[in-house]
């Protein structure tokens, strides 16, 4: 199986998960971490769950599965321990032509959930398609070391630039000369170790008057 990588925009979307353990609480909050409008069905959830329906953060039933709980979901997600229903939740995702993915079971998936990396905006994915789900934990947490805590401040400071010399006329086409200049010249080490004066010597120099790091940062 080789599968289509893709990125979905959920926000404000429908999103429902079936199951209320361990395993059903870990995707809802990577759901609700998305943006998505999340609905959890089980007759019993963890405390966690009860804590985020609570918050009005998202919505709970207390009961089993039923096919009709797929009107106008976007999205669901099968996270029981009864193999029974998790088939019967794919095929009626299926019937339906929604995005369905059960728990451990790529076989009745139309999708999988990869192991994530997030540095702010940065989200590396690693999948072994079903595979090894150890090897793409494994290669996971090598990456976490590899990528540390100043990418998330990079991408930040990228953003804030580019939105900047949109607001100026400047054309996309021509920024890539500019990213490139700072890239190449060390912008991400001197993020790393926090040299403030160096930043803002080196965006002075391929930027010109106007772009300091404190500034961009807070805006």
């Amino acid at each position: 199986m080789k599968y289509y990588p893709a990125y979905l925009d959920i926000r404000n979307r429908r999103c429902l998960v079936v199951g209320g353990g361990g395993v059903g609480t870990r995707k809802v909050k990577t759901l609700l971490d998305c943006g998505a409008r999340v609905t959890i069905i089980s007759p019993q959830v963890s405390e966690q769950l009860k804590e985020l329906a609570d918050d009005q953060r998202a919505t709970i039933i207390n009961r089993s599965y039923q096919s009709g709980d797929l009107e106008g979901v976007f999205l669901v997600i099968g996270a029981t321990d009864d193999e029974k229903l998790n088939r019967q939740i794919s095929r009626d995702a299926e019937k339906r032509g929604l995005l369905c993915n059960i728990a451990d079971r790529p076989e009745i998936c139309n999708f999988i959930l990869p192991s994530i990396v997030h540095r702010g905006d940065l989200t590396i994915s690693i999948s072994t398609a079903g595979n090894s789900p150890a090897m793409a934990k494994k290669l996971r947490q090598d990456l976490e070391k590899q990528y540390g805590p100043e990418y998330a401040d990079f991408l930040r400071l990228m953003g804030a630039v580019r939105y900047k010399l949109l607001r100026q006329a400047h054309q996309p086409e021509a920024h890539k000369n500019l990213f490139e200049q700072l890239i190449n010249n060390g912008l991400l080490e001197l993020i790393r170790e926090n040299r403030i004066e160096d930043i803002n010597s080196l965006l002075l120099n391929v930027l010109g008057e106007g772009y300091l790091y404190e500034a961009l940062m807070d805006g």
